[in-house]
């Protein structure tokens, strides 16, 4: 399994019962980020100015969202977390329409997040994983998930 504890922890990890519209889903995500200092408000800005202006480009399969912008749009340093809906949101992408996990990120430049990402393609591979993750209700489960050397026992 993938080992993610480098990036998340349980300020990056998030569950949410319900949000009205894909913006306010994208914003929830940029949260711990923006917090963390990985990223500025006008990285979560262009990524919703993106998607009205190409689309959602950043659903990468049914139900999985990954969202993130240029690194001169607002990327600080390479972050990430993740936001599980209870209540699945359409970001008007087809067939991958509804999304209910969106694993944003932020890299300051094209090559520090390479093994970060090659640890989160690990997890979205994984069908066993991702069947839990899509089933999970809480925010104590998703850690356990996915820091599970973290919630041995």
């Amino acid at each position: 399994m993938a080992n993610l504890a480098s990036w998340l922890n349980e300020e990056t990890i998030q569950y949410a019962d319900k949000v009205t519209s894909w913006q306010e889903a994208i914003i929830l995500a940029g949260r711990p980020l923006l917090a963390a200092g990985a990223i500025s408000p006008r990285y979560i800005d262009a990524i919703i100015s993106m998607k009205q202006e190409i689309g959602a480009y950043f659903v990468i399969a049914p139900r999985i969202a990954m969202p993130h912008a240029r690194p001169e749009q607002g990327a600080n340093k390479l972050g990430l977390s993740v936001l599980k809906l209870a209540s699945a949101i359409n970001f008007d992408a087809g067939e991958n329409d509804p999304v209910d996990i969106i694993f944003m990120f932020s890299a300051p430049d094209s090559n520090s997040h390479i093994d970060m990402i090659s640890q989160l393609a690990e997890v979205l591979s994984d069908d066993d994983t991702m069947q839990h993750i899509f089933t999970t209700r809480s925010k104590a489960a998703l850690m356990a998930l996915l820091l599970p050397e973290n919630h041995a026992g």
